[in-house]
């Protein structure tokens, strides 16, 4: 197979980085242009210099068509409102496009512009826009043009959840999602909330009830049950660096048993490579998917209460963000879905 020419715009927020280590390492890929508004210019090692002897690009900024001129696929790494007035059918033509953003995410116009509080630009794209969690829309990514990479919040809870959803095992208006995350999650660029005084020796909740991945796991887990799905969602920020852990709480239907939820979690992920389903009694931790793009899953039934308590950690700048979008790369340009991606997490770190 012919290599794939890349381009990465943003390449200097988080997400960005960890695309870079991911897509320089991975065998088919080449990295032709690299894109950031504040360091343009400037040589990516005077950024980031754990890339120096590995990488002598040089940050630029271009338009999205004049690079889709030059590349196979584009990485767009960039908070939300910015894609969806960059992203046109044109460049569509040019070259295929991975949006790490949240906004080709909702299918519904006026459900996005509700939760994120600006204009969508490009509703005629939506439809076209594959939603892209590999484990469950495989087949609609392999033919993709667009795709809408999940966030990191989202893909832990959607993927947890998943089984018991598809086969109605809970009571579908009982699901309370309690996740934590790293700093990491909110971004690279200066702000009071994440600095070291703020957050370390500190737990916090926050955007309660009122926090954007909300309707992007209801829409999928709606989908999943072929009914309506709304529930409540709380995040957490804590002091290190990578990883999220949700704790899911779910009211299980009657007469049903353990069995019936390890068959559920068997039938759906028995052969995913990237979705690790713990044994009994043995729970996820953040430092063992650190730096990898494995999801780490398990459940517990609490017999007293008859409720279903689900765990799901990954690496939220991996699997929760940039070795998702190399994995449905992957799946684009019809290689094995696991390629550059197949090694462990880090430990200690």
């Amino acid at each position: 197979m012919k290599t794939i020419k890349t381009a990465i715009i943003g390449a200097t927020g988080y997400a960005g980085a960890e695309l870079m280590r991911l897509l320089y390492f991975h065998p088919n890929v080449s990295i032709e242009i690299v894109t950031s508004k504040t360091y343009a210019g400037e040589e990516y090692t005077n950024v980031y210099e754990n890339f120096n002897h590995i990488s002598n690009l040089k940050l630029k900024e271009e338009s999205l068509l004049e690079i889709s001129k030059n590349v196979d696929v584009i990485f767009v790494a960039l908070p939300h409102g910015i894609a969806s007035k960059e992203i046109t059918k044109e460049i569509l033509n040019n070259a295929k496009v991975i949006d790490l953003g949240a906004d080709f995410r909702l299918k519904n116009k006026e459900t996005y512009e509700n939760w994120y509080k600006t204009e969508h630009s490009s509703p005629n794209l939506l439809s076209e826009a594959v939603y892209g969690l590999c484990e469950i829309h495989r087949e609609e990514i392999k033919t993709a043009r667009l795709v809408a990479n999940p966030g990191c919040y989202t893909t832990t809870s959607i993927l947890s959840l998943y089984p018991v959803v598809k086969e109605k095992l809970i009571e579908l208006d009982s699901i309370t999602i309690d996740a934590k995350s790293g700093v990491t999650g909110a971004g690279r660029g200066v702000n009071l909330n994440v600095h070291y005084c703020e957050t370390n020796e500190n737990i916090k909740a926050y955007k309660i009830a009122s926090h954007r991945h909300t309707p992007e796991i209801e829409q999928e887990l709606s989908i999943a049950a072929n009914d309506d799905i709304k529930l409540t969602f709380t995040p957490h920020l804590t002091p290190m660096n990578r990883g999220i852990l949700a704790t899911i709480y779910a009211k299980l239907k009657q007469k049903v048993t353990y069995q019936d939820i390890k068959n559920a979690y068997d039938k759906y992920y028995g052969k995913e490579f990237f979705i690790r389903l713990l044994g009994q009694d043995k729970f996820p931790e953040t430092k063992w998917t650190k730096g990898s793009n494995f999801v780490d899953i398990a459940f517990k039934i609490d017999e007293r209460c008859n409720r279903l308590i689900i765990l799901g950690a990954l690496d939220n700048l991996v699997k929760g963000a940039s070795g998702q979008a190399v994995q449905n790369m992957n799946l684009m340009f019809g290689l094995k879905e696991t390629t550059g991606l197949e090694f462990s997490g880090i430990f200690p770190a």
